[in-house]
C-alpha cells in the first residue's frame, strides 16, 4: 500500500492525538514532516565487548548473564528502582533500571542479555543505568549504528525508530524528482535509498552518501527559487530615475566618503538610472559606512518624486537611523517619519494620512512597516537593513507596497564574495572593503585568565570607567550549566554588581528577555545610565554607542572570529581609544593561536576568509534565510562544496529548461512549486 506523503501524522498506526500534539512540537504534524525528521547524530554500536574491557564514561555494546535476584524497591514519589548484577568470565556490572516494571518481569536469574549503555559507578564498582536490555540472540536489534532523533517531552528515540521503521519496511515509497541521467550524473541515490541509508543505515560511509543526496536536493531547490525569483525580476521593467545631483546632500556631511563608498553609489545610481528594477546588496565591514550609502539612495529616491522606506530588526536600531538621519533630511526639505512597535495606533493612523497624502518622503521603521494597513502614494525605493535577521520573503513583502519598486539591502557580516554571490545569488552585490579615514582602530588583546589576569583586566576596566566611559561584557551562555566550564552572563552580573564593580551600574541583556525589556535596556545604555553591560551575544549589530571603549568576550575560543569581529565593532564608534580584550580559560594552543589572528587583523573580510580555513565554514556565520524554508540538513556554510555542484546544476535547468516545462521535469515542477509556492508568488 502506498502511503500518501502528505496524510496528517495520525494516519499512522501507533500515533493518536495524544501524540500528534507530541509531535507537532518538533515540527511533525504529516507524514512528509516525519520522514524527513532527520536523525541528529548517530552511535556506533559494532564492537561487542567484554566488562573487562569497560572504561569510565564511555558507552558499551555487550553480552552478559543476571548472576543474582532483581531487588526492586520504590523510592521517593512515584519512583520505582531495580537493581542486579550481570557478569561474564572477565567481571560484574551493577545494573539500576528506572520505573520500567514490563522489562523487569521479563528478566531471569541465570539467562543472557545484550545491553548497551554508559559505564558509570566508582573504581570499586562498575553500575550502568537505564541500558537498553534485549535478549542476546536479539542482540542485532539494539547493536549496529543507531540514529538518535531530536526529541521533545513524551517522545522517545525509539518511538520515533519504531515509526521510521513501519514507514521503511513495510510501505513508503517516495517519488523521485530527478530522473535517471540527473542522478548518474550528479552521483547521487535514489530518494528511496537515501531515505533507508539515512534513517536505518548500513555503514558510515553510507550515511555520509544519503546526506549528500538531501543536502544536495535542498540547496538545488534552493538555487532553483533564487534563480526564478531574479529571472522574474529581470523581466521587471521601471521607468528609470534621472541621473541626480547629490551635492547638496554630500555638503551636509562632515567627513569625506570612502572609495568604496562612491563605487558603491555608482553601481546604485546606474541600477536606479536604468530601465529594470534594482535588486542589490549592500555588503560592508563594521563602521564601513553603509547607513549614508542607503542614505543617498533614498534621497535620489525622493529628488525623483518617489517615496522610500527603510526597514531595521529592531526597535532600537531603527530609531537610531531616524535620529541619525532626519536632521540632514530636514535641512533638504525631505519629510519623514518612523513606525516601530511603540508607534500608538492613532499615531500610526496619522502617519498613514501623510504616507497616502504623499506628505512623508522617507519611512523608517521596524517588521511593522509590512503590516497590511502601512500604504505609500508613490513608493520607489525599499531598504532591509542587517539582512541576515530579514530574508527574501519579508523584503519582498516591503517590495510589495508599491509596484516595480527597487531593492536594497544591507549586511554587516563579512562573507568571501563568490559565496556571498551563491548566497544572494538572486541579488547584484556590492562590497563596501574600506573604513573611513580617521577611524582609530581597536586595540585587541587576547588573554589566558587566571585570577591574577582576571584582576588585572577588572583594574582596567575600573580606570575606564571613571574616566566616564562605558564597558561591554559579552558570554556566551545565560545560565550556569555544569556541562561546560563557561562564564554565564547571570552570574557574572550578579558577581559584577554586587562584588567587583559595585560603585557602578551594571546592566543585563539577553536573548529571553522581550523586545521591549531589551529596547530599555540598550536604551539606558545609550544614554549612560548603565555603566556596564553584561550580555549575550544578543547586543545589536549596528547600535552607535560612542562612549562605549571596552568590550569584553568571556570564553572567547568558543565564538567564530567572524562573531568575534561583529562583537568588536560595538566599539571604537567615537572619538575615544578603544579597545577589545578577548578572554580564555583554555591553554590549548590551536584557541590561542585562533583567538590572536583578531590581534592583528581589524579587516573583516579578511578574518572571515582565516576562520573559514581554520573552523571550517559551519562556525562563522548563521545562514539561516528567514524568508526561505529551513533547511532540515543543509547548511549554507558547511556544505559549500555540495553548495557550489548544487549551483551549478540548477544554473544548467534553468539554462535548458526555465519554466520546467519538459516533460522528464514535471515531477521536479511539482516538488519546487510545493516547496516554494509562497516566495515564488511574492515574486510576481
Amino acid at each position: 500500500m502506498k502511503i500518501d506523503i502528505d496524510k496528517d501524522i495520525t494516519y499512522l498506526r501507533g500515533v493518536g492525538e495524544k501524540r500528534a500534539s507530541q509531535l507537532e512540537k518538533i515540527g511533525i504534524t504529516t507524514v512528509r514532516d516525519l520522514i524527513t525528521h532527520f536523525p541528529r547524530l548517530y552511535e556506533e554500536r559494532n564492537n561487542i565487548k567484554t566488562i573487562g574491557e569497560f572504561l569510565f564514561g564511555e558507552y558499551v555494546l555487550f553480552k552478559a548473564k543476571i548472576i543474582n535476584k532483581i531487588v526492586t524497591r520504590r523510592a521517593r514519589g512515584k519512583l520505582i528502582v531495580s537493581s542486579f548484577f550481570v557478569g561474564d568470565n572477565t567481571g560484574t556490572i551493577k545494573i539500576v533500571v528506572f520505573n520500567q516494571q514490563f522489562l523487569i518481569n521479563t528478566l531471569k536469574e541465570g539467562e543472557e542479555y545484550a545491553f548497551y549503555g554508559k559505564v558509570e559507578g566508582n573504581v570499586l564498582r562498575f553500575e550502568m543505568h537505564n541500558p537498553e536490555i534485549v535478549s542476546s540472540n536479539k542482540i542485532e536489534t539494539i547493536s549496529g549504528i543507531k540514529p538518535i532523533y531530536p526529541l521533545t517531552k513524551g517522545i522517545t528515540n525509539n518511538y520515533i525508530i519504531s515509526l521510521m521503521r513501519t514507514l521503511i519496511n513495510e510501505s513508503l515509497e517516495m517519488e523521485e524528482i530527478f530522473t535517471n541521467e540527473f542522478l548518474n550524473k550528479y552521483d547521487l541515490y535514489n530518494i528511496n535509498k537515501a531515505m533507508n541509508e539515512i534513517h536505518f543505515p548500513s555503514s558510515l560511509d553510507e550515511i555520509e552518501k544519503a546526506r549528500h543526496r538531501h543536502v544536495f536536493e535542498e540547496l538545488y531547490l534552493y538555487q532553483l527559487a533564487l534563480m526564478s525569483i531574479r529571472l522574474k525580476q529581470e523581466k521587471q521593467t521601471n521607468m528609470p530615475m534621472k541621473n541626480t545631483d547629490i551635492s547638496k546632500l554630500i555638503k551636509l556631511l562632515n567627513f569625506e566618503l570612502t572609495n568604496a563608498q562612491k563605487n558603491t553609489i555608482k553601481e546604485i545610481t546606474k541600477d536606479l538610472s536604468s530601465d529594470k528594477v534594482m535588486n542589490r546588496l549592500v555588503q560592508g565591514d563594521v563602521g564601513s559606512g553603509k547607513t549614508i550609502v542607503a542614505a543617498i539612495a533614498m534621497y535620489i529616491a525622493v529628488i525623483n518624486g518617489y517615496q522610500a522606506a527603510i526597514m531595521a530588526p529592531t526597535t532600537i536600531l531603527a530609531t537610531q537611523h531616524y535620529e541619525d538621519l532626519k536632521p540632514m533630511y530636514d535641512k533638504l526639505g525631505i519629510k519623514t517619519q518612523i513606525i516601530t512597535g511603540k508607534t500608538t495606533k492613532k499615531q500610526k493612523s496619522e502617519i498613514n494620512k501623510l504616507l497616502l497624502n504623499g506628505e512623508v518622503n522617507i519611512l523608517f521603521g521596524t517588521h511593522a512597516i509590512i503590516e497590511e494597513d502601512v500604504e505609500f502614494s508613490k513608493m520607489g525605493l525599499v531598504i532591509t537593513d542587517e539582512q541576515h535577521r530579514f530574508g527574501v520573503r519579508h523584503r519582498m513583502e516591503l517590495a510589495k507596497k508599491g509596484e516595480k519598486v527597487n531593492t536594497l539591502v544591507m549586511s554587516a557580516t563579512p562573507i568571501p564574495r563568490t559565496l556571498a554571490m551563491t548566497m544572494y545569488s538572486d541579488l547584484d552585490l556590492s562590497i563596501i572593503d574600506e573604513l573611513p579615514a580617521g577611524r582609530k582602530v581597536i586595540k585587541t588583546n587576547a588573554v589566558y585568565v587566571n585570577e591574577s589576569m582576571e584582576k588585572r583586566i577588572n583594574t582596567f576596566i575600573s580606570k575606564e570607567l571613571d574616566k566616564g566611559r562605558q564597558v561591554y561584557v559579552v558570554c556566551p551562555l545565560i545560565e550556569e550549566n555544569e556541562d561546560l566550564d563557561l562564564t554565564a552572563a547571570t552570574s557574572l552580573y550578579e558577581q559584577y554588581k554586587n562584588e567587583v564593580f559595585i560603585n557602578y551600574n551594571v546592566g543585563f541583556l539577553n536573548g529571553k528577555m522581550k523586545n521591549k525589556e531589551k529596547d530599555e535596556i540598550m536604551t539606558k545604555f545609550k544614554s549612560k545610565e548603565i555603566d556596564l553591560l553584561v550580555s549575550t551575544t544578543v547586543i545589536e549589530v549596528g547600535v552607535n554607542v560612542p562612549n562605549a571603549t571596552i568590550m569584553v568576550v568571556e570564553d572567547a575560543e568558543r565564538f567564530g572570529l567572524a562573531s568575534l569581529h561583529q562583537l568588536r565593532g560595538r566599539v571604537g564608534r567615537g572619538s575615544y581609544e578603544s579597545y577589545c580584550i578577548l578572554k580564555t580559560k583554555k591553554q590549548a594552543l590551536s584557541s590561542m593561536k585562533r583567538l590572536k589572528i583578531m590581534e592583528s587583523s581589524n579587516d573583516g573580510f579578511n578574518i572571515a576568509e582565516q576562520d573559514l580555513e581554520l573552523r571550517g565554514p559551519g562556525d562563522f556565520f548563521g545562514t539561516r534565510q528567514h524568508g526561505l524554508p529551513e533547511f532540515k540538513l543543509a547548511d549554507l556554510m558547511k556544505n559549500m562544496t555540495t553548495l557550489k555542484l548544487a549551483t551549478d546544476a540548477a544554473k544548467h535547468t534553468m539554462s535548458d529548461d526555465p519554466g520546467l516545462k519538459k516533460e522528464e521535469n514535471q515531477k521536479l515542477s511539482n516538488e519546487f512549486k510545493r516547496k516554494f509556492k509562497e516566495q515564488l508568488e511574492y515574486a510576481n
